[in-house]
């Protein structure tokens, strides 16, 4: 009797524990560009604030029909805001606190929210990083040393970020460069987990 008592108290802790493990896996979202998906895992334990706000920006259908805007090979490629004629698509929410500071990489792969020269700046555009770079990473509490946050990773499709990176670009003007000539859109992002 102890023993099938201790074995049922066993199997259930392991549910319990396989359960609880199971209710912390990262959101995956699928990123459906004109170019192919990108498969991108949310980092929501490192990066909690940027994860709902970007979750948000999905579920609502923001992201339909905006494009990656700006795409400097060897750096990154940054999208989620404008649209094919490089107009902010109307709904950006409030700006989020910058999260930098925790402890992610700007590593190529990555996915880390733009902003401006304002550190708590981020709302809607984010960019995936398409070699590790380094200065991007937070240093300092400073405005200069800030950094940019990571808040997720690439499971599947940088093949899909290399072709854009080596896509035709064009300068717009002062404002819009390396802008891909043939716009790079957003068609959806949803979450598959």
């Amino acid at each position: 009797m102890f023993i099938r008592t201790l074995f049922a108290l066993l199997l259930s802790l392991a549910l319990f524990s396989s359960a609880a493990i199971a209710a912390e896996k990262n959101p995956v979202v699928i990123i459906e560009t004109s170019m192919g998906n990108i498969k991108v895992e949310l980092l929501a334990k490192e990066a909690p604030l940027s994860v709902k706000n970007f979750l948000e920006y999905a579920k609502s259908g923001f992201y339909s029909g905006t494009v990656f805007h700006r795409v400097i090979p060897a750096f990154m490629a940054q999208g989620g805001g404008l649209t094919a004629e490089l107009q902010p698509k109307p709904g950006d929410r409030p700006p989020i606190k910058n999260e930098a500071g925790n402890g992610l990489k700007n590593d190529r792969g990555t996915l880390a929210m733009a902003r401006t020269g304002v550190v708590d700046s981020a709302t809607s555009q984010f960019f995936i990083n398409i070699v590790n770079n380094d200065f991007l990473n937070h240093r300092d509490e400073s405005p200069g040393g800030f950094g940019y946050a990571v808040f997720g990773k690439v499971l599947e499709g940088m093949d899909v970020v290399d072709r854009m990176a080596a896509a035709p670009q064009k300068r717009q003007n002062s404002v819009f460069q390396n802008v891909p000539v043939t716009p790079i859109e957003i068609k959806s992002v949803k979450t598959i987990k």
